[in-house]
This record gives C-alpha cells, sequence and structure tokens, in this order.
C-alpha cells in the first residue's frame, strides 16, 4: 500500500518525539556554573539534568525552549543560541528522543530559581562540582561547554557574565572562566581595550588592593547568544593570539 493510499498524515516510517534541552552557564565567585533541575518524575526521578522538555505541536523549537525553561526553573532567557543535536538511539528510555540543544549566559543575580511543572528543585552547579546526569546530558553540558570556549574567540559573549558596570579584572576572571585557561595580564588588558567593546568610565573600584577603572560596554552586543552574525566588535582571535 502507498503512502497515498493509506490517507493523510499516514506514513510508513516511524514519528519520533523531539524535545529540547536548555544548558544555561552563569558565574559563581568568579567560577563558570551551570543550572540542572532535579527531576521531580520517572524517568530518573531524584537525578539532576538540564532543564528541557518536549516539544508542543503548536510551537517552534525556540519557543519550547524558552516555555520549558521558564516553567521548570522560572528564568527568562531572551537569546538562546543553539549549538548541537542529540540523537542516540538509546538516550532516552521512555522511546527514541532527538534533542536540540540550546545554551545561554546569564548574570545570577538576574534571576530568581524557582522549580516548577516536573522540577522538583533548580539550582546552579558548579561545572566541577556538577552531580552525575541524567539521560545523556553530561554529554550534552560538555558540547556546551566547548562550543562556548569556541565561541568566546569570535564573540563579545563574555559580556553578558558582567554587571553593568565592571573591572577589567572582572572582565578577565570571565574570560578565563569560560577558557578554563589562564591568560596574561597585561597582554589580555590591551586587546580587549583594542576591540572597542568597552568604554572607560570617571569611575575607581576601591577596596584593599589599588585603585581599579571601572568599565562599561561601548555599545550593546549585537550578536549576544541569538545565534546571528555580529555587526558590532568581536573579541575574535585576538585575545587568543599573542
Amino acid at each position: 500500500m502507498s503512502t497515498h493510499e493509506r490517507g493523510p498524515f499516514s506514513y510508513l516510517y516511524p514519528h519520533h518525539a523531539v524535545a529540547t534541552d536548555i544548558a544555561i552557564f552563569t558565574l559563581s565567585e568568579e567560577r563558570l556554573a551551570v543550572l540542572l533541575i532535579e527531576r521531580g518524575l520517572d524517568p530518573f526521578r531524584g537525578c539532576w539534568a538540564l532543564p528541557g522538555g518536549f516539544l508542543k505541536p503548536t510551537e517552534d523549537l525556540d519557543t519550547c525552549a524558552r516555555r520549558e525553561l521558564f516553567e521548570e526553573t522560572n528564568v527568562e532567557a531572551p537569546l538562546l543560541r543553539h549549538f548541537g543535536n542529540f540523537s542516540a538511539p538509546d538516550r532516552d528510555p521512555r522511546e527514541r528522543v532527538i534533542s536540540v540543544a540550546y545554551l545561554a549566559l546569564l548574570r545570577s543575580d538576574q534571576v530568581v530559581l524557582k522549580a516548577g511543572t516536573d522540577a522538583s528543585a533548580a539550582q546552579w552547579f558548579g561545572i566541577a562540582e556538577r552531580p552525575p546526569l541524567a539521560f545523556d546530558h553530561e554529554i550534552i553540558v560538555n558540547a556546551a561547554i566547548a562550543s562556548l570556549q569556541a565561541w568566546i574567540e569570535r564573540d563579545d559573549i563574555l559580556l553578558n557574565l558582567l554587571p553593568e558596570k565592571f573591572t577589567l579584572s572582572q572582565a578577565q576572571a570571565a574570560y578565563e572562566a569560560i577558557s578554563g585557561e589562564p591568560i596574561d595580564k597585561r597582554n589580555f588588558r590591551a586587546k580587549i581595550l583594542a576591540t572597542g567593546l568597552l568604554r572607560e568610565t570617571d569611575d575607581m573600584a576601591r577596596g584593599a588592593h589599588r585603585p581599579a577603572r571601572i568599565y562599561t560596554r561601548a555599545q550593546k552586543s549585537s550578536a549576544g547568544l541569538a545565534g546571528r552574525p555580529s555587526d558590532g566588535p568581536r573579541l575574535a582571535t585576538r585575545l587568543g593570539s599573542n
């Protein structure tokens, strides 16, 4: 029997479920942290996982990702960036599920976590201290970190982790938290100032050490994590090369 003979919406091939998973990162005590939820339902009840869920028939993938993130954590992330698809046949014990994965950078002081729907808890975990994860979410988190480390050399995304006003030491700490590697202080400062991304203010940060100049964004990021090419200045390889 042909597809046409079977009638509309009747097909010989299987229909797989589609879901989204979202890796949200922040800085916590100058270390990179990821947002996880504790699952309240089977499978993997009581285990930690990335926020996410199944695509509804009436929504697109971006809408699904934002909805699931808000429902499970109370977090709104207007700029989400797709970084990969995960489709191993056995990644979900319920059925064949293809996951479309997104990531974003947020300042933790700008969000109030609140678990909802099928999540029992929502919490930030340092990358090095994260617990074992449900499904294949360990693979997804590692892929998200790798993507983030690649993008930091192309975009001004680290500014998404910084307050409105910040010192160059704070900017360097954010860069090193994402890259996972130290960078020479003088080299970093010379190159980030050369990008034109920052504007010097008249304010100084004062504390136990020598006063430090405070900076702010010279302009709003044109790409951020929206997945669109940037029209403005980029960090590019200027930070990653000598």
